[in-house]
């Protein structure tokens, strides 16, 4: 089984074995250009070249209504790394994940492994190595200022010829992606960057020798003291290192750990290795797989704010609830949004002119319920009255409520009496400079005019405790914090952004621990690393900008910024990619990427309006969900390409599970964050299908999924669209063209060769978009029958093979939780397919090798799964 992480630092494993990378078995092809695969410009269908695969029973065979679309496969000749060499490294006690090039600075150079990412890097530069925060090979840098001051910003040397991915954010609550060759195409409040250098190749080496490896090359500025640190390019192409306090009484001229530099061949696992190398330095946060995941994740949830906005209601709630359950799909969890609270606004009579002008922004005025949400009959039973609805009647797991990391969108209102021991008073925003040319609206926005009540943060506990523990007595379970990133303009006055920052977060942590213990908090509005490198307790994390289900430009930035997002993200808190409609003209678009996403599925659809047809391929008739087990990130390959923005790239997104991998593919051409404008438009882009290719070893990690030590890489490749079955091995590749706003989802798993020509690779539940999710036990038992004589060879070869003797090739024996359509490859036609040791009726395609039946039912409850076994 995988953790909840993206890499375990010492043994990442899915199956609770070593990984084996990928240059540890890399077979030999005979040579075939990919550019003589003729592509079609309409939707795929799935043609295969039949050649006869010499020992391991695997044909790779062509069938399809449409022969212009193709698959090109290689032959295997042998494998380059010897088995033994395999069995060795497997019996390491620690196999590295990456190969660790020396970082440093010389000649005013910042040199990886014997390559230049830097030129011109100033003398007053400060570097300390990494290996004082654990065994990785890095660099802090800092800098040394002939004054002190609130702000620094330092060119830190040139940035040319390289490939690199920017997460920065392009509002003040959220990051997106930027890619670019240059520094000067580097953004304002850069948060992260990723560089690839441009020579060797992606592909590992069986050897050993990393010398004609890509380097990736990771960027972190970080927080240091009472200072954050962001990354931003200017028009010399110099990379610039901005630190501020927010606080003009807050300075100071010198500082050593300001960003790290840390670099190696395998992108996903060095950017593992130094985050952790950050966190033991700082020993201010955790990473997410050292955090408690909250039981919402493995379940289908709604939540009331694109139902009902600020307009919801008890009665709203419970028709939610009601509507989805009626069409099979039961929510286990909901997420009562902003609405619920006692909130007011200020007297008039103070307003200036501005804010006359504006609608007036509402204060918390009471930690209890509004009206709405009180029993008429009993009005002192509060929010308890739903909560027990939702539980009793509708057999809800889980109630989350919305509030804002201030108390609510104004604050906590000064003044009020029921509030008064909070000591609120009032502060005006004071946003970093980055923050406001890449979002200039701020000048006028609401916040900025009208001001915050803000909770002296000597009194922050007692107030979120005060809050939380009334919620929890009321049977709420968790809480979905907002606003967060607002802390790290308000610390004028009182030590600072940071300083701010970390008091709220000390507080709201330790209130969720002691009044939530399934650790139900959801981080929301908090792309700042202000907030992310001090986050100890939250678990989950929005990942980007809101679903807007009437932003037509939204949708395909919204399945970009996501995955890219949690390339970051992802190693601090499990990424949340938001609500959904299920209704709605990108619905499978948008549920496709929440399957595969590893994060909470939840809807926000008004009562009554439901695509069942589509909810049904995320949600299982008990409300429980096949998560995926680590967060979505895009492919290798897709790193620094743009699918947003360049016009022929499509974004491809991996991720695993205990027994298969899942890839997504997904056209997001046509809209992005504007640079000009500051804000998300259309573009210019093609009306037909880009075409691009996947591959087994898209899914980075899929070599965990194998049961076998000595795995080809070969693997099954179900299209869930199509419903079509495609064997590939290893390095092979499939086109795949798609349109804007179209999608494709990929089961992605290894064949396990039992004997020569008899082979097997489980699916799952085929009709779900992440149909291997439900997997979760397999075993292969190789019986006597291995050895047997009497095969069917069919006519000509064309045939698959059968055992027409009296033994058994062998058994597969798997766990499977949930009921429907059940898919498994197998290169012969099974003897027989049990269910709960009952004979079951299966149905077999003899050109895929597709194997599939039906299990009708869900497991009963003190089973949990099904215990399915395929006879070969």
């Amino acid at each position: 089984m995988v953790s909840n992480s993206c890499y375990s630092f010492r043994s990442p494993t899915i199956n609770n074995k070593p990984l084996i990378h990928s240059s540890s078995f890399v077979p030999s092809f005979t040579s075939c250009s990919l550019n003589s695969i003729p592509f079609s410009s309409s939707k795929s269908k799935l043609v295969v070249l039949t050649k006869k695969h010499s020992d391991s029973g695997l044909r790779i065979r062509r069938y399809s209504s449409n022969p212009s679309f193709s698959v090109f496969s290689f032959k295997r000749d042998e494998l380059i790394t010897p088995r033994k060499k395999l069995r060795e490294e497997e019996e390491e006690e620690v196999k590295e994940m990456t190969i660790k090039p020396v970082v440093r600075i010389a000649e005013r150079k910042l040199i990886v492994k014997d390559r230049t990412i830097l030129t011109g890097v100033p003398d007053n530069l400060i570097t300390t190595s990494g290996s004082t925060s654990g065994p990785v090979e890095g660099v802090f840098i800092g800098a040394a200022f002939d004054e002190e001051n609130s702000r620094h910003v330092l060119p830190i040397g040139a940035l040319r010829n390289v490939r690199f991915l920017a997460c920065f954010r392009f509002k003040l609550w959220w990051m997106a992606q930027k890619m670019g060759d240059h520094g000067s195409e580097i953004p304002l409040e850069t948060q992260f960057l990723l560089v690839e250098t441009k020579e060797g190749s992606h592909i590992e080496s069986d050897d050993g020798n990393e010398d004609n490896q890509i380097v990736y090359t990771v960027f972190l500025p970080l927080i240091e003291g009472t200072f954050r640190a962001c990354l931003q390019g200017n028009a010399n192409d110099e990379l610039e290192l901005c630190l501020e306090s927010g606080d003009s009484d807050t300075k100071a001229s010198s500082f050593s750990h300001s960003l790290f530099v840390h670099a190696g061949t395998d992108p996903f696992g060095t950017i593992t290795e130094a985050i952790r190398a950050v966190k033991l330095h700082l020993k201010t946060f955790r990473q997410q797989h050292e955090k408690k995941l909250p039981g919402i994740v493995d379940y289908f949830g709604w939540c009331t704010w694109d139902a009902f906005y600020q307009e919801v209601t008890q009665e709203g709630v419970e028709a939610g609830l009601e509507s989805l359950a009626k069409g099979g799909t039961p929510p286990k969890f909901v997420i009562i949004d902003d609405g619920w609270q006692s909130v007011g606004g200020d007297d008039h009579s103070s307003k200036d002119e501005n804010e006359k002008k504006q609608q007036p922004l509402m204060r918390l005025t009471g930690i209890k319920e509004n009206e709405k949400f009180q029993k008429k009959e009993d009005p002192k039973t509060g929010i308890k009255n739903i909560v027990d609805i939702a539980k009793t009647k509708h057999g809800l797991k889980y109630v989350y409520v919305w509030h804002a990391i201030t108390g609510y969108w104004g604050g906590v209102r000064p003044g009020i009496k029921e509030m008064e021991e909070y000591e609120s008073l009032m502060k005006y925003p004071m946003l970093s400079k980055g923050v406001v040319e890449n979002e200039p609206t701020w000048k006028t926005d609401v916040m900025a005019v009208q001001g915050l009540g803000l909770v002296n943060p000597k009194n922050v506990y007692k107030f979120y405790n005060e809050l939380h523990s009334y919620l929890a007595s009321a049977g709420i379970d968790g809480v979905k914090v907002d606003v967060q990133c607002i802390l790290e303009t308000l610390g004028a006055g009182l030590g600072g952004r940071v300083e701010l920052t970390r008091q709220y977060h000390q507080a709201l942590d330790a209130s969720v621990a002691r009044n939530f213990p399934d650790n139900g908090c959801i981080a929301c509005m908090s792309h700042n690393t202000d907030a992310l490198y001090c986050s100890k307790q939250t678990a989950i994390v929005r990942a980007s900008d809101d679903f807007y289900p009437r932003d037509p430009t939204s949708h395909t930035i919204h399945i970009a910024a996501v995955a890219y997002n949690s390339v970051f993200l992802g190693e601090i808190m499990q990424p949340d990619w938001d609500m959904f409609h299920s209704l709605h003209p990108a619905a499978e678009y948008h549920g496709s990427a929440r399957a595969i996403s590893g994060g909470p599925i939840y809807v926000s659809d008004a009562p009554g309006k439901h695509n069942f047809e589509l909810l049904k391929k995320l949600v299982l008739p008990d409300g429980s969900i096949l998560r995926a087990r680590l967060p979505g990130r895009p492919t290798r390959d897709c790193l620094f390409s743009d699918p947003a923005r360049d016009r022929v790239s499509l974004l491809k997104i991996w991720n695993m599970n205990k027994y298969t991998g899942v890839l997504g593919v997904y056209n997001c051409q046509g809209a992005a964050w504007n640079k000009t404008e500051r804000k998300n438009t259309f573009h210019e882009t093609t009306s037909d299908a880009i075409t691009g290719q996947i591959r087994g070893r898209d899914v980075h990690l899929i070599a965990e999924a194998a049961t076998d030590p000595n795995w080809t890489g070969d693997c099954a490749i179900y299209c869930h669209r199509t419903g079509e079955l495609i064997t590939l091995p290893y390095n092979a590749a499939m086109p795949v063209s798609l349109k804007v706003l179209e999608h494709e989802i990929f089961t992605v798993t290894p064949i396990k060769v039992l004997s020569p020509r008899f082979s097997f690779a489980p699916l799952g539940l085929v009709n779900m978009f992440n149909a291997g999710g439900a997997i979760e036990g397999l075993k292969y038992v190789v019986e006597g029958g291995a050895k047997f004589t009497e095969i069917d060879d069919g006519y000509g070869g064309d045939q698959r093979a059968e055992n027409c003797s009296n033994e058994l090739v062998g058994k597969v024996s798997m766990e499977v939780k949930g009921c429907g359509k059940f898919g498994a490859y197998a290169s012969a036609k099974p003897r027989r397919c049990t269910v709960d040791s009952n004979e079951v009726e299966f149905e077999y395609d003899s050109n895929s090798g597709l194997v599939t039946f039906c299990l009708e039912k869900l497991p009963d409850e003190d089973k949990k799964v099904h215990f399915v076994d395929v006879a070969l």
